[in-house]
């Protein structure tokens, strides 16, 4: 099941709730993508930015201040500088992984270069610096560039663990808490640090965020092997650029001598050839991993929401509960 044609869209819902607040955020953000000497910036930035993405992170950022009870402006300035932190790393993670496709269109290094991208990209994180020190407060400064520092770790660790068979799922682990729910549970926490909510109250939204984030990629990782071209996605990238996602990491754990030469041929050594990928779907069907990595997407999930268990009644809260079910509901 996709995520466009789930039967319940409780993301649409909690874009809908706040629309108000999403519509001053996508202001801000081409306010402040501008540039008077460079319109190469709102160029490449606008492609990426304006592509239909669903601002699913800014949206945490906004659905966790009015869940708190927030009434000030920062919480605009704190979803756009989300969004602005996301945007950059999409735009280099294209250029790193070599991708010609994101959200089913063609990339902004394919269109223009890599140079453009990765330099746009570089605007984008010093814009986003730019905001969250306009809302004056040092903590929710803190938080955003520790995240920004641990996404670029993330990256930086999936980058030397790609192709190596040692790979474990510990590391996976922490490739996925750097370079995705780094983002959602920062999105998350600054909301409710704005809303000057408790210590408590506001490691249970970090805690919401990061089991978000691990199911989010994980199942993000599974479409990889098990997804239909409507995701947007190259079916087959990951095993392409030899990434070791949790499905691979778990056949190679259990394979034979045969499957490991296999292993080794396409992942380690990069020897692929047609026919290939079948062969590796064929042995994570044999192994049962797609199966039990949807498993853990689906544990992830449930403590996300148990997470939000002492945060104050509210229908964002709902909201929030149900869209930890959407996010895994694309590979029930």
């Amino acid at each position: 099941m996709s995520l466009d044609h789930a039967a319940t869209k409780p993301h649409e819902r909690l874009a809908a709730a706040l629309a108000d607040d999403l519509a001053l955020v996508n202001d801000m953000i081409r306010e402040r993508m501008a540039s008077e000497h460079a319109p190469r910036i709102p160029e490449v930035t606008a492609h990426l930015v304006e592509a239909g993405g669903k601002r699913l992170r800014p949206m945490l950022t906004l659905a966790a201040a009015r869940m708190c009870g927030y009434g000030g402006p920062y919480h605009v300035h704190l979803a756009a500088t989300v969004e602005f932190i996301h945007t950059a790393t999409l735009l280099h993670d294209d250029v790193v992984d070599e991708s010609d496709k994101r959200r089913g269109r063609p990339t902004a290094n394919l269109l223009w270069d890599n140079s453009s991208s990765v330099l746009v990209g570089d605007y984008l994180f010093a814009r986003s610096f730019q905001l969250m020190t306009e809302t004056n407060n040092m903590r929710v400064l803190r938080i955003l560039s520790n995240a920004a520092a641990t996404i670029a770790e993330g990256e930086v660790l999936q980058l030397t663990a790609a192709a190596d068979l040692a790979t474990t799922e510990d590391i996976y682990l922490k490739v996925v808490r750097g370079k995705t729910a780094a983002l959602f549970s920062a999105a998350m926490e600054v909301g409710g640090v704005i809303a000057e909510m408790s210590d408590t109250q506001v490691q249970s939204l970090f805690d919401y965020g990061d089991a978000l984030g691990i199911s989010f990629q994980i199942v993000d990782d599974l479409l990889d092997y098990g997804g239909t071209a409507a995701t947007g996605k190259n079916i087959g990238d990951d095993f392409r650029e030899r990434k070791l996602t949790l499905p691979v990491i778990r056949a190679i754990a259990k394979a034979d001598v045969e499957e490991m030469a296999f292993w080794k041929r396409t992942i380690s050594k990069g020897k692929q050839a047609d026919g290939d990928l079948d062969t590796a779907l064929s042995l994570l069907a044999k192994h049962a991993t797609m199966e039990s990595t949807r498993q853990d997407a689906l544990e992830w999930a449930e403590k996300a929401k148990r997470s939000l268990h002492d945060l104050p009644d509210h229908e964002i809260k709902t909201m929030l509960i149900d869209l930890a079910d959407y996010v895994v509901a694309r590979v029930v």
